[in-house]
């Protein structure tokens, strides 16, 4: 039966990595669908924005109708998107799947580890949970190693068909071994909650990554967009307040710890999956490796997280959260600054001993973070406070796509211009979009120097946006050790304030 879950899980995991990978072919005019960084943003956004979103509706679907069901539901919502991904005919058909993804991801977390409390006793609890979460650490590592062998011998779209023996083995499974268990107290719905964040969400995002690629942030379709979403996101968390039990509770940010332990994990998982977006053009466009190759290159990082996990939550737990993830959480901005250093003939041993040490870093903060937040609250909050805690990373991860690589891109697009003068004005506005559409026209037009232009262009944004990463990293590690800097036990007084 675990194994079925874990198998549903890795569904999640592989997905969330594997797309890296085909960032660069996706961009190519030719053997791609010449998405531009905007159309390619939002393939990975939308992705994470629907899985957070639809994350608390998946849990009271499967209280009400059964979680075996909603998990099988998932999955084949699941499988059926990741072959219209795959056959994607444009980046808008694309981003249309990708979003249908995320909703069947959405349906398999929370019924998985609904399934799992309710069928494992006690005593084998955590270590089921234990294995089930192994599924991260796999899928981060082998999505990328996969998806590159399938893009460097096939299209970019065979890196999406790999769901579908794992969603097949997981319907099969489930039919047959799982329990279908449902909750004698039924949540509701919340669609108005659904509704407010969905949009609010999109509305920020489609303003934070079009204000860089469309003529600039002046417009008024930007700024109004980031209003609207600011303020339905405003309605989002009121609604919330006013209900006896929410779906998301705002409450618990009365909680000084809670509240600055969800912040810095959602900066984490900002740079970390801003990051992720601009090495990936990095290595496969300015260094100009397969997609094999970068999939490799992540080994080192998903290394990194698989050791950094149980090291942080040993040594937090005998010098205190406040030390080893501030330390950890150092460490990670340090690597950010260490990637000033990258350059087109870097040594790749560097880059994997950053990459390592990033990973380790990332396993040593996220890991008791999360066990130090959930320890805040009180036993009949756990729950809500664990939904809360997923949602706030999810969040994190679309917003770190939508801000860093819209710097990347605003940033290449001024740097880039000077080389560009003198160019016909067709060919000047389609190589301004991106690196990939420079040196497109660099080949088209027979100027090879754009391409040194190009690459130039793309180190000073990818500088760019790893400084302010930096900066978010180095924020977070200072408001970790404020909040958790002395051990504080939970009074009556204290636990009274949560449940209010």
């Amino acid at each position: 039966m675990l194994t079925i879950l874990v198998v549903s899980s890795l569904l999640i995991w592989i997905d969330s990595t594997v797309l890296g990978i085909a960032l660069e072919r996706l961009a190519d005019p030719v053997e791609g669908l010449g998405a531009t960084p905007g159309q390619l943003q939002w393939a990975i956004g939308i992705y994470s924005l629907l899985f957070a979103t639809a994350l608390f509706a998946a849990g009271a679907l499967g209280d009400r109708y059964g979680h075996r069901t909603v998990l099988m539901l998932g999955l084949v919502v699941f499988g059926a998107s990741s072959a219209w991904a795959a056959w994607a005919d444009g980046p808008t058909s694309l981003i249309i799947a990708r979003a249908t993804m995320g909703l069947g991801g959405a349906l398999l977390g929370p019924t998985s580890m609904a399934i799992i409390g309710w069928t494992f006793p006690p005593e084998r609890r955590a270590g089921a949970i234990a294995v089930w979460s192994s599924a991260a650490g796999l899928g981060v590592a082998v999505g990328p190693v996969l998806g590159g062998l399938l893009i460097d011998h096939f299209w970019w779209g065979s890196v999406f068909l790999i769901n579908l023996p794992i969603v097949a083995a997981g319907l099969l499974g489930a039919r047959l071994v799982l329990p279908n268990p449902r909750s004698p107290q039924r949540r509701r719905l919340d669609p108005l909650g659904l509704g407010l964040s969905t949009l609010g969400l999109l509305g920020l995002s489609y303003g934070l990554i079009e204000g860089g690629h469309q003529g600039g942030w002046s417009r008024w379709q930007v700024w109004a967009s980031i209003a609207a979403g600011l303020v339905l996101l405003a309605g989002f968390l009121y609604s919330e307040w006013r209900e006896h039990e929410p779906s998301f509770d705002p409450r618990l940010f009365r909680n000084r710890r809670f509240a600055a332990g969800n912040l810095v994990l959602a900066g984490v998982f900002l740079t970390l999956t801003g990051q992720s977006f601009y090495l990936a053009f990095y290595l496969q466009g300015a260094r100009g490796m397969s997609a094999l190759s970068a999939g490799l290159m992540s080994l080192p990082s998903a290394a990194g997280v698989v050791l950094g996990s149980p090291l942080g939550a040993r040594l937090a737990g005998r010098f205190g959260v406040a030390k080893v993830c501030g330390t950890a959480l150092a460490a990670f901005a340090l690597c950010h600054a260490l990637n000033l250093t990258y350059l087109v003939d870097t040594s790749l041993v560097w880059v994997g001993l950053v990459g390592a040490l990033a990973g380790l870093a990332i396993g040593a903060t996220v890991a008791p973070t999360t066990a130090a937040v959930i320890a805040t609250l009180p036993m009949d909050r756990i729950g809500a406070g664990s939904a809360v805690n997923n949602a706030i990373r999810q969040v994190g991860s679309v917003l770190g796509v939508a801000v860093l690589g819209t710097i990347v891109s605003s940033t290449y697009q001024h740097a880039i211009a000077p080389s560009l003068t003198g160019l016909p004005a067709d060919a000047r506005d389609g190589a301004s979009v991106s690196a990939e559409a420079t040196r497109h026209t660099a080949g088209a037009i027979h100027r090879p120097d754009l391409v040194g232009a190009a690459n130039d262009a793309f180190l000073h944004a990818m500088h760019t946006a790893a400084v302010v990463a930096a900066c978010f990293t180095l924020a977070g590690a200072i408001v970790l050790t404020l909040a958790f800097r002395q051990r504080v036990s939970s009074t009556p007084k204290a636990v009274e304030a949560v449940r209010r």
